[in-house]
This record gives C-alpha cells, structure tokens and sequence, in this order.
C-alpha cells in the first residue's frame, strides 16, 4: 500500500505543478492582453476567452491537489481537538460518504455535458472567440477523476492511521 501512496502522492503533485504552469500561463495571458488593450488598443476577445479557460483549469485542477494537501476548509476549532484516530475515521467517512459518490456525479453528468458541447460543435457566441468549447468543458469530470485519486491517495493515509501503521508522517 506505501508504494501505491507513494505512486498517487507523485501523480497529484505533478497535477500541483500543471496548476501552477496555468497559473503562470494565465499571468502572461492577462499581461499580454492589458499590454495590447493599452497601449495599442488592440482587443481580442479570444486571448480574454482563454483568460477564463486557464483560470477554470487551473481551479479544477486544484480541487485534485488541495485535497491531496489537506487544503480544504474544516472546522479546525473541534478538528483541531480530535485525536488523530479520530480524525482519521472522520476523514476515512468523508471520503467515502461525500468525495466519492459527489465525485462519481460530476463525472456520469460532466462527460454527458462534453459529449453535447462536442456534438454540437459548441463555440463562442462572440466574433472572435474560441473553438471547440468542449476542450474546456472537458476538464469538468477529467479534474474530479483526480478528486477520485486523491480521496483513495487520502483514504490510504487515513485507514494507515487507524490501523496504526501510518503511510505518512501527519
């Protein structure tokens, strides 16, 4: 089971990094597009569209990472109080009651919202926009099969813990 974590742990943290190549993307995006707006006045509404793109990428794809890093908003005034068992059988029942099933949701409806952007040969409404919007839509279920992987990367630390073998140092 260490191996598997230690597989998924890899994974997840090259997803943190496609997050911060997006962030970085988006940064020079943005810089470029106020630099032609401003001094040349030159508007594009595709490089504004792709302004959005990368930011939802990059926020999707965060979703993956944060919960892998246990970076996600919790009542740390009670949690904080817990003994670690505890804590572990709360996460290892968040996990299972909440993450997976809600996950398995956003992928089933995600992939049919895809399918529908792809068939239809889903566009920007604007003159100028972007193409193939089912790209972008795309990354709707493919970012929650990350949450998949990061709740059984998470769910293989908790259930160490309560077995008293922990994978991970907490």
């Amino acid at each position: 089971m260490k191996k598997v974590h230690t597989l998924l742990g890899k994974l997840l943290d090259s997803l943190g990094y496609l997050c911060a190549i997006l962030m970085i993307l988006m940064l020079l995006n943005v810089f470029y597009d106020v630099v032609m707006r401003y001094l040349f006045n030159n508007i594009s509404i595709a490089m504004q569209e792709l302004e959005w793109h990368l930011f939802s990428a990059m926020f999707m794809f965060g979703i993956g990472y944060t919960l892998k890093e246990d970076g996600h908003v919790k009542v740390d005034i009670f949690y904080d109080n817990l003994s670690r068992k505890t804590q572990a059988m709360i996460n290892t029942l968040g996990i299972l009651i909440a993450v997976f099933p809600f996950s398995l949701l956003i992928i089933y409806f995600g992939a049919a919202f895809v399918e529908d952007a792809y068939q239809l040969g889903e566009k920007s409404p604007d003159p100028g926009g972007l193409s193939y919007f089912w790209l972008i839509k795309s990354v709707i279920p493919l970012s929650f099969v990350f949450v998949i992987i990061a709740g059984i990367y998470r769910l293989i630390g908790e259930v160490s813990v309560l077995l008293g073998s922990p994978v991970e140092a907490k």
